[in-house]
């Protein structure tokens, strides 16, 4: 991502018998992206449609997401240095089981069926229930790694604080799957539409629904938290910004993330489309949206105060 994080640590070189976490998480992305590949070619070869959507859809989403992940906690081993050996671990459980989930939802494209909230059959219920446990322990070695950020010490300040609300972000993202899961009034088994069965007309490519909620919307936001703000830190540092100021805007994107986490969630809740927000929703995102700003003006304010104050006593 920049010297900041990518900075070559002799600390991460493999100790004895133990596999380094950068050599696991390269051998998942090799995994992810193959599996990105194959989704590709079904989506040129295959012209069946699975849930009013292509089948290879949900395939090539998830193994673009999987991919960024991956990629993402690659990129920020050298400011997680002190943990190294138990990264190790975390990486082979964390590769293992979103590796298998990918091809599990492969396996059920090729059996021409879904593989979320679907229990049509004693196999489907056992994959769409397997890979809600997968999920689970994924998101609890996410934990893991959120902890271990909060307690690095070392990173510039400015990058740690958007390392660090990146992975809470992603944990929150994780934990709104919940949501589709418990969502029963409109199929059995839950679903990510809110106000009808899933399948209807979506947007192209996220498939998310255009005429009624989706809680895939937060979902998204919430796990890709995990790439825009580390690299919205790290762009922030590239333009010379002082470290503290770095660390309160970092603060203050972090904290505006989630409202827009929260915004888009709610507005899912109350079945109303991305596309076609309400009169309430417009208020509350530019609300959101003054409140940012106000924060932003308000860290830019501090810190040429600051500056004021040390030429004051030069």
């Amino acid at each position: 991502m920049a010297d900041l994080l990518l900075r070559p640590s002799p600390a991460l070189r493999p100790s004895s018998g133990a596999i380094p976490a950068r050599t696991v998480l390269t051998a998942g992305l090799v995994v992810s992206l193959t599996a990105l590949l194959v989704a590709l070619i079904g989506l040129a070869v295959d012209p069946r449609s699975i849930g009013g959507a292509p089948a290879w859809l949900k395939p090539m989403k998830f193994a673009v997401s999987v991919s960024l992940y991956l990629l993402t906690l690659r990129l920020l081993l050298p400011s997680l240095d002190r943990f190294r050996r138990r990264l190790g671990t975390v990486a082979v459980v964390l590769v293992s089981l979103l590796a298998a989930e990918l091809v599990l939802i492969d396996l059920q494209v090729v059996r021409g069926t879904t593989s979320h909230f679907n229990e049509r059959t004693p196999f489907d219920a056992a994959v769409y229930y397997g890979m809600g446990g997968m999920v689970s322990v994924v998101f609890l070695a996410t934990a893991v790694v959120a902890v271990m950020a909060l307690r690095s010490r070392g990173t510039d300040r400015g990058v740690a604080a958007g390392v660090r609300w990146g992975l809470l972000l992603a944990l929150v993202g994780m934990a709104e799957a919940v949501l589709m899961t418990v969502n029963f009034g409109w199929q059995e088994g839950g679903g990510h539409t809110v106000g009808a069965a899933d399948g209807g007309p979506g947007m192209p490519i996220t498939d998310w629904s255009l005429l009624h909620g989706d809680l895939r919307i937060g979902h998204f936001l919430g796990l890709h938290a995990l790439q825009v703000l580390p690299v919205l830190a790290v762009l922030l540092a590239r333009i010379g910004l002082p470290e503290q100021m770095r660390r309160r805007l970092a603060t203050v994107a972090g904290a505006g993330y989630l409202g827009a986490i929260a915004l888009v969630t709610w507005q899912a809740l109350r079945g109303e489309p991305l596309v076609a927000p309400s009169a309430a929703t417009l208020i509350a995102a530019a609300t959101l949206l003054a409140v940012v700003l106000l924060g932003v003006v308000g860290v830019l304010v501090a810190e040429r105060r600051r500056e004021l104050g040390l030429r004051a006593t030069r």
